[in-house]
């Protein structure tokens, strides 16, 4: 069953790919992330009722107000970060641990930060009983990196933030990208890739505009409350 629907995806990613190139670049994505996206059964990560939907081009809900992001979406993002055999990255936001089975696949650690509690021990263990057991999964506000295993090769944001944490941007090794969406929270917003040149300079390129649910946790809070006293 799950064989023809995945065929099915990996084609509407390649016609989404093309569809966007003259926004991202890409004709096509890596083959590397394409056999990724293949390889992990996303019918996995959503509830049972929803598994008819899972390999479709949409996001679907997983509890909390929360989604699992469009299949293009996630290879998109994923190809982006440009995953090398070697890196060690992080994910803020696990959410349901699909986008992390699938950079998993492509990178040597990741570590991926999820703020609501009970989506983070779900996702922990799901990725353990999958077999992806170069993800470490902790509970926490994202916001704020986990600067113990950083500096990260790439930091991959999976949940909209009103502008780029200063946090995210320190822990990013020089040559390492940051991929996230930037904008207001449940409107259109940017996606966004950093490339990391010095200690101090970015490249920034705005690849498309997506939708995504909203960042959210003290930090993001904190900071955005002291930029808006500021003006």
């Amino acid at each position: 069953m799950h064989r023809a629907d995945i065929q099915e995806m990996l084609r509407i990613i390649e016609v989404e790919t093309r569809m966007t190139r003259m926004l991202t670049g890409r004709s096509a994505l890596r083959s590397e992330v394409m056999d990724a996206m293949a390889s992990v059964p996303r019918h996995q990560f959503v509830a049972s009722d929803l598994r008819p939907y899972a390999y479709s081009n949409g996001p679907l809900p997983i509890g909390n107000g929360q989604t699992i992001s469009q299949p293009f979406i996630v290879a998109l993002m994923t190809d982006l970060l440009c995953p090398e055999p070697d890196d060690v990255m992080l994910e803020v936001g696990a959410g349901c641990g699909y986008q992390a089975a699938v950079l998993s696949l492509l990178i040597h650690q990741l570590y991926t930060i999820e703020i609501i509690p009970s989506l983070a021990s779900d996702a922990a263990q799901r990725l353990k009983k999958l077999g992806y057991h170069n993800v470490e999964v902790c509970q926490g506000d994202g916001y704020h990196g986990w600067p113990e295993h950083a500096p990260f090769d790439g930091i991959i944001v999976t949940a909209a933030a009103s502008h780029i944490p200063n946090p995210l941007q320190e822990q990013l090794r020089p040559g390492g990208k940051l991929v996230i969406p930037v904008g207001l929270p449940y409107h259109t917003q940017q996606l966004m890739v950093l490339k990391k040149e010095s200690d101090r300079s970015f490249i920034q390129n705005d690849i498309l505009s997506v939708a995504f649910v909203p960042l959210t946790g003290l930090g993001h809070d904190r900071e955005n409350d002291s930029s808006r006293k500021k003006r």
